[in-house]
């Protein structure tokens, strides 16, 4: 019970956002690196258009809404992986392991997950896109962008997850 606890609080939402950092937060930065680099950006710019608005709100809006949605999937295979680990290597009875999980783990633990997920999306992404657009010229100056939108996001995801974790754990006593 305990090990679904924590996999739905802290486990599920930290490392799903940690995968997301490396794989999406490393292409927002080098798509909008690149952009810059060759000087799209500036023709966005040139043409009238908000690039601010056109390149980066649609990808903090979507890193917003699916994080979350990744980390309930996380959070199912992590209680799944457990389960299999508590039928077949420890020899847990199914019903009982079904029975205390569902007493042990509330909704609040759940929601607590997934409002993880909205912050840390929108730290993936502002992160990552803030680096994309101040990338330093050249291929070298992209791959060290994406490099410390990696960093950053980590370090950013666990803070969050610290300052959340203390926050929730006040509002719920």
């Amino acid at each position: 019970v305990l090990i679904n606890v924590s996999v739905v609080k802290e486990l599920g939402p930290v490392l799903a956002a940690v995968m997301l950092a490396g794989r999406i937060g490393g292409a927002l930065t080098a798509e909008l690196g690149t952009m810059n680099v060759t000087e799209q950006i500036d023709a966005v710019r040139s043409m009238g258009t908000n690039p601010i608005r056109y390149l980066v709100a649609p990808r903090v809006l979507a890193c917003l809404l699916l994080t979350p949605v990744l980390i309930i999937y996380a959070d199912l295979l992590g209680v799944m992986g457990g389960a299999f680990v508590s039928f077949f290597q420890l020899g847990i009875n199914a019903r009982a392991y079904w029975g205390f999980s569902a007493n042990g783990v509330e909704l609040w633990d759940v929601t607590v997950g997934v409002i993880k997920g909205f912050f840390f999306g929108g730290a993936i992404a502002v992160i990552s896109c803030y680096k994309g657009f101040t990338c330093k010229e050249g291929a070298r100056g992209v791959g060290e962008a994406c490099t410390e939108a990696f960093v950053a996001s980590f370090i950013s995801i666990l803070a969050l997850n610290y300052a959340l974790g203390v926050i929730f754990k006040a509002i719920y006593n």
